[in-house]
């Protein structure tokens, strides 16, 4: 009960008179609660001092995830497995045509385009212990000369195992073993968010660790030379000479090669671009195996959705990929795929756009059946069309060198003998061996008489039918030259391929 003969309370009371007699008799209940407000502070008031409550009484803030204070330990996991890569190639220079009476001492600089050295840079990752390098393909295409630089400051030649421009990857090999690996990491499983390191050399200041998140996935460019495009997007700084790099997760992975910035300046500003491991993880596969890669096709062309198309097809979203053309008696043709049409599913998998779809169809081994599920009229239908083989094109049979171009090669270039090339070479299609796309007029192979066109049959006595067993065959038994057996224009003859210099 309350003492009204406190001073607190007294003074109390005397404010509610004269509140009354202020309001009169219509005295609010809103009133009367700031009265009893101010009575309950006066109580409080008047007792006695108490103590604040303590810190563990009050309630705990929200839990926030938790970060790293230093990536050091990744770093210093990673670092190893990223290398320097230095190319040396020929460049053709014009020169200015000199009057007749001064070429004499100056030589022929005006009687047409002279040859000159040129160095290029870029970076690399080691992805097995036995000596293969992934890189980009824009790094070391036209490179006569290979070098790896790495980071206990070893520097080795390498050779090109093969070559993908569509995909801009290519993979060295370097005469090494017990190298430090990096594990390839799952892409598809990145989030928009998630925390990446970027590992390269921009501008050839050295090995450089950059620190960014993913901004996004599934972007295409349309900047290199192919169309298999899926980047993961990362605002981790990427500058030149970064190109080949390592993009990796916390856990040290590799879900990343670094390959393209955006940018009007050509330095960086934020957008940079890396094809994903799973990608990068399948097309290394091939190479380091077949020395090519082959994708398969669909035979259709398909263009990107708006929202005006969709809305114009009937449909209620603009997800899928638009059948514009279909060639005729390709599988596409062969399973009733129509112009028209729109892809909604390969495989079982959805399809979000026409990149995507491409991604998916090359993605798939040639030969193979798969589901397509097309919405037509407003219906959905599904059809099954076996996927063929797609023609590579030229400069991915020029990449595929069977000893590389790097010091020790051979001089030439090589690719898988397929039914396809076997009919225009009017070989039967059951014919195996290796093609020859390409011979240097001043190396080995050209002075043992190889030409373009020909197809080496075996070596040594050993069948070859992938760049990997051909350049097996070739260092088996180095102390002599090598005994190839090559069939030309139908007719098979042996010839005696010089040793390459160590």
């Amino acid at each position: 009960m309350t003492d009204f003969n406190s001073r607190p309370s007294r003074l109390l009371a005397t404010w509610v008179r004269a509140a009354i007699l202020v309001l009169g008799a219509g005295v609010t209940v809103a009133a009367l609660a700031s009265v009893s407000g101010i009575r309950d502070t006066l109580s409080a008031a008047a007792q006695p001092a108490t103590a604040a409550p303590s810190p563990a009484a009050r309630p705990a803030p929200p839990a926030l995830p938790a970060h790293p204070q230093s990536y050091s330990a990744v770093v210093d996991t990673v670092a190893p497995s990223v290398v320097t890569i230095r190319v040396q190639k020929q460049a053709e220079v014009s020169n200015t045509s000199l009057p007749a009476p001064f070429r004499e001492f100056f030589g022929n600089r005006g009687g047409g385009p002279e040859r000159r050295r040129e160095g290029g840079l870029g970076s690399g990752v080691v992805v097995r212990e036995d000596g293969l390098i992934l890189t980009n393909h824009h790094v070391v295409e036209g490179a006569d000369t290979i070098r790896v630089d790495f980071a206990d400051g070893r520097s080795l030649a390498a050779t090109l195992v093969g070559s993908d421009a569509p995909s801009d990857l290519a993979v060295l090999r370097v005469p090494a073993t017990g190298l430090p690996a990096l594990p390839f990491g799952n892409s598809d499983r990145m989030k928009v968010g998630d925390v990446v390191l970027a590992f390269g050399n921009p501008l050839g200041v050295g090995q450089t660790v950059t620190m960014g998140i993913v901004s996004a996935k599934g972007r295409a460019t349309g900047v290199s030379e192919g169309s298999y495009e899926d980047f993961l997007q990362t605002d981790a700084p990427i500058n030149q000479g970064n190109s080949g790099g390592a993009l990796v997760n916390l856990q040290g992975e590799l879900v990343g090669i670094n390959a393209q910035i955006v940018s009007p300046s050509g330095g960086n500003i934020g957008l940079g671009f890396a094809i994903p491991s799973s990608m990068a993880m399948a097309v290394t596969e091939q190479l380091a195996r077949d020395g090519v890669v082959r994708r398969a096709k669909l035979g259709v062309t398909v263009q990107g959705l708006t929202p005006e198309l969709a809305e114009s097809l009937g449909a209620t979203d603009a997800r899928g990929a638009l059948v514009s053309d279909v060639e005729s008696g390709g599988p596409a043709d062969r399973a009733g795929v129509k112009q028209g049409d729109v892809v909604v599913a390969v495989d079982g998998k959805p399809v979000a756009d026409a990149n995507a779809m491409r991604n998916q169809i090359a993605g798939a081994r040639p030969g193979t059946s798969v589901p397509i599920v097309l919405r037509r009229n407003g219906r959905t239908e599904t059809v099954t069309a076996r996927l063929a083989e797609r023609e590579r094109p030229a400069d991915d049979t020029r990449a595929a060198s069977s000893a590389g171009h790097g010091e020790g090669g051979f001089g030439m270039a090589v690719t898988p003998l397929t039914p396809q090339v076997a009919e225009e070479l009017e070989l039967p299609r059951s014919a195996a061996g290796l093609v020859v796309t390409g011979v240097d007029p001043s190396g080995l192979a050209a002075s043992a008489g190889l030409q373009a066109g020909d197809v080496i049959k075996s070596v040594n006595g050993q069948a070859v039918t992938s760049v990997m067993s051909l350049r097996t065959a070739l260092e088996a038994h180095r102390d002599r030259p090598a005994l190839v057996l090559v069939s030309r224009k139908g007719a098979d003859a042996f010839v005696a391929l010089p040793r390459a210099e160590s």
